[in-house]
């Protein structure tokens, strides 16, 4: 079994913990309470590959700044999050996009998934289809569209994710010589 941290960042409100409830315990949390930090376990079979995943959901990206660098740095694959009710939380996922190649130094091959929330409030819509697609095409990265609420593409996000971990993190190989049985030290 692979093991993988997965951390859900995004700013305050959007639907982090919903999104990572939905996935985790399959319900939906319907009261918004701000997050400081919490952490779930999921096992998750991907391409035939069972993974454990280890999902941290993060307070608000806005509300502690300092503590998203420690998360980033610690971090194997990031679900960027932001509400398709709010154009600001958008903005948002650009810089933490942005933090998190500074902090892994720059490399392209994070693995990184964007999600748009709460899409079940056609109504309340304000980032528009075209504006996901441009961004998508320039930041070269997989979007979501997602409803915690109805239970809509919450799994297809998260598998995304594992697959790029799985691509970007191959299993490590451990070399013995033949004949070789393992020393014990003691001191």
């Amino acid at each position: 079994m692979r093991d993988f941290n997965v951390v859900v960042l995004g700013a305050g409100g959007v639907g982090k913990s919903a999104l990572t409830a939905r996935f985790i315990r399959d319900v939906f949390i319907e009261n918004y309470d701000p997050t400081i930090e919490e952490e779930y376990r999921r096992t998750l079979q991907v391409d035939g590959t069972l993974t454990s995943l280890e999902v941290l959901d993060t307070a608000g990206a806005d509300q502690f700044n300092a503590i998203n660098e420690m998360y980033i740095k610690n971090g194997r694959g990031f679900l960027l999050v932001f509400s398709l009710t709010q154009e600001a939380s958008l903005r948002e996922v650009e810089m933490l996009r942005q933090q998190i190649y500074r902090v892994k130094g720059g490399s392209a091959k994070v693995p990184i998934v964007v999600v748009g929330t709460k899409l079940d409030l056609v109504n309340e819509r304000e980032v528009p289809r075209s504006t996901i697609q441009e961004l998508a095409a320039r930041w070269g990265l997989p979007f979501y569209e997602t409803s915690a609420k109805r239970n809509w593409q919450i799994s297809t996000p998260f598998e995304d994710l594992v697959r790029q971990m799985l691509s970007r993190y191959p299993v490590e190989s451990v070399r013995r010589k033949k004949g070789s049985r393992g020393s014990c030290v003691v001191m």
